[in-house]
């Protein structure tokens, strides 16, 4: 059965989640060499509490997992500031895309198939990092874990993109650069492609990914 529908994940996956730290150590001396570490922490415990957060079932929306995080990074590497912490948060919103996003996304609009984002951010912060990648009108739909108010991987959450599409599980190409995502959607039933950006070995999880890329370049070749 071909593929009717692709749908990506955003954080890792379309937008380097370690933009803003890096973005910032140009501007915040204090970040000088760590600022590798501290994006690593700060992804780390955004994922960390995601999965706390739904466990616990006490959902607060990914822009203030997202604030948490933060603190936690920064007060892990001894770095305090208002100012500093805002800069952080505000570069977040605007995470630089990767180099092929924006010709794969388009390739896939020439051949007119459906595409979508799914990701743990709010509304605002997918509308917001898809306008300042220059990706408006690239989409079909954006579609946030808030309509369900829980987190990835949870099935509920992968069940918003055959609502949106009125697809069959198996139509659906899904992308992503997260080892747990891609268990999660292929357990729900969707094709998986990981793109697996640092060459790392694949998660012992149920249900390995389909496919796995270095990159996004080649998600037009497992359509058919």
């Amino acid at each position: 059965m071909p593929i009717r529908t692709v749908i990506f994940d955003a954080y890792g996956t379309l937008f380097d989640v370690a933009g803003a730290a890096r973005l910032a150590a140009a501007d915040w001396p204090v970040l000088g060499e760590v600022w590798p570490r501290l994006a690593e922490d700060w992804r780390r415990k955004q994922l960390e509490y995601s999965w706390l957060r739904t466990i616990l079932r006490q959902h607060a929306d990914f822009a203030h997992v997202t604030a948490e995080a933060l603190d936690w990074a920064l007060e892990a590497q001894g770095l305090a500031g208002a100012a500093l912490r805002t800069r952080l948060l505000d570069l977040y919103q605007v995470l630089p895309p990767y180099p092929e996003v924006r010709q794969t996304v388009a390739q896939l609009k020439a051949q007119r198939i459906p595409r979508a984002i799914l990701s743990n951010g709010t509304p605002e912060m997918l509308e917001a990092a898809v306008s300042s990648a220059g990706l408006e009108g690239s989409f079909d739909a954006l579609l946030s874990v808030e309509d369900v108010a829980t987190y990835k991987p949870a099935p509920i959450v992968y069940d918003l993109v055959l609502e949106r599409f009125a697809a069959r599980p198996s139509e659906v190409l899904f992308v992503s650069s997260n080892g747990w995502d891609i268990s999660g959607a292929a357990s729900f039933g969707f094709r998986t492609l990981w793109v697996n950006r640092a060459g790392l070995p694949v998660d012992r999880l149920p249900h390995r990914p389909a496919h796995i890329a270095p990159d996004l370049t080649t998600v037009t070749e497992y359509l058919a």
